[in-house]
């Protein structure tokens, strides 16, 4: 459910129903950090800016397992290919004056090193190598991605798991990640959440990590 309002009260005030999305455009950038301001750290909305339009999505309670368990699947992952990484979670990224996002997990694995020990993003700090977005992505938030340059993007929406990589600033869409270039991802992601409806989270990663053991992708292996 989306609607493009104009807005004459606190953004913060409006009660937003589980699942919509409201889009408010002609939003200037002081705008935008004005109303990240007022909305805080702590909601469970979550936010695109791009081009002068503004969306605020109210998430569903089922958006946070596959949320979780997705990000725990990309760790599980790096730790069996021995590929360090730095987890930064659904922080705000921006482009100053041009677009901001907040993805539901993101992963910094080329630049991780220098990413360790930074409490807050600084002005000269890299987008994350991997953005994971769970739902359905707008056309708002491909275009701040893009701003941003976030290299890779996962959307997973209905049982689906799609692969963005950035190719000349716009999102091509992949098989294959370049981070697991020997793993099925949008087979055995989406494989991993069901079986998580099914059995739970715990059961779902004690089989997932059991299955990448057998097929040896383990470091070394």
């Amino acid at each position: 459910m989306t609607a493009a309002i104009p807005v004459f009260k606190p953004v913060s005030q409006m009660q937003l129903a589980p699942g919509s999305t409201v889009t408010i455009p002609d939003v200037s950038w002081q705008e935008f950090e004005s109303i990240l301001q007022e909305l805080g750290e702590k909601r469970t909305t979550r936010i695109a800016y791009s081009q002068g339009t503004l969306e605020i999505m109210a998430l569903l309670p089922e958006h946070e397992i596959p949320k979780d368990l997705i990000s725990d699947i990309v760790k599980i992952l790096l730790k069996a290919k021995n590929i360090r990484y730095q987890p930064f979670g659904s922080t705000t990224f921006k482009r100053q004056g041009v677009a901001g996002v907040e993805p539901d997990a993101c992963f910094y694995i080329q630049n991780y090193q220098q990413m360790i020990g930074h409490r807050r993003l600084q002005a000269d700090d890299p987008p994350p190598d991997l953005a994971i977005e769970t739902d359905v992505t707008s056309k708002t938030t491909f275009d701040a991605y893009e701003a941003i340059g976030v290299p890779e993007l996962w959307v997973y929406d209905s049982g689906n798991l799609s692969i963005y990589l950035l190719r000349d600033g716009k999102y091509i869409k992949s098989n294959t990640s370049p981070n697991f270039t020997d793993i099925a991802s949008t087979q055995i992601i989406p494989a991993a959440v069901e079986r998580s409806w099914q059995a739970g989270s715990f059961q779902a990663l004690k089989e997932l990590e059991a299955m990448v053991s057998n097929f040896g992708i383990y470091q070394g292996r």
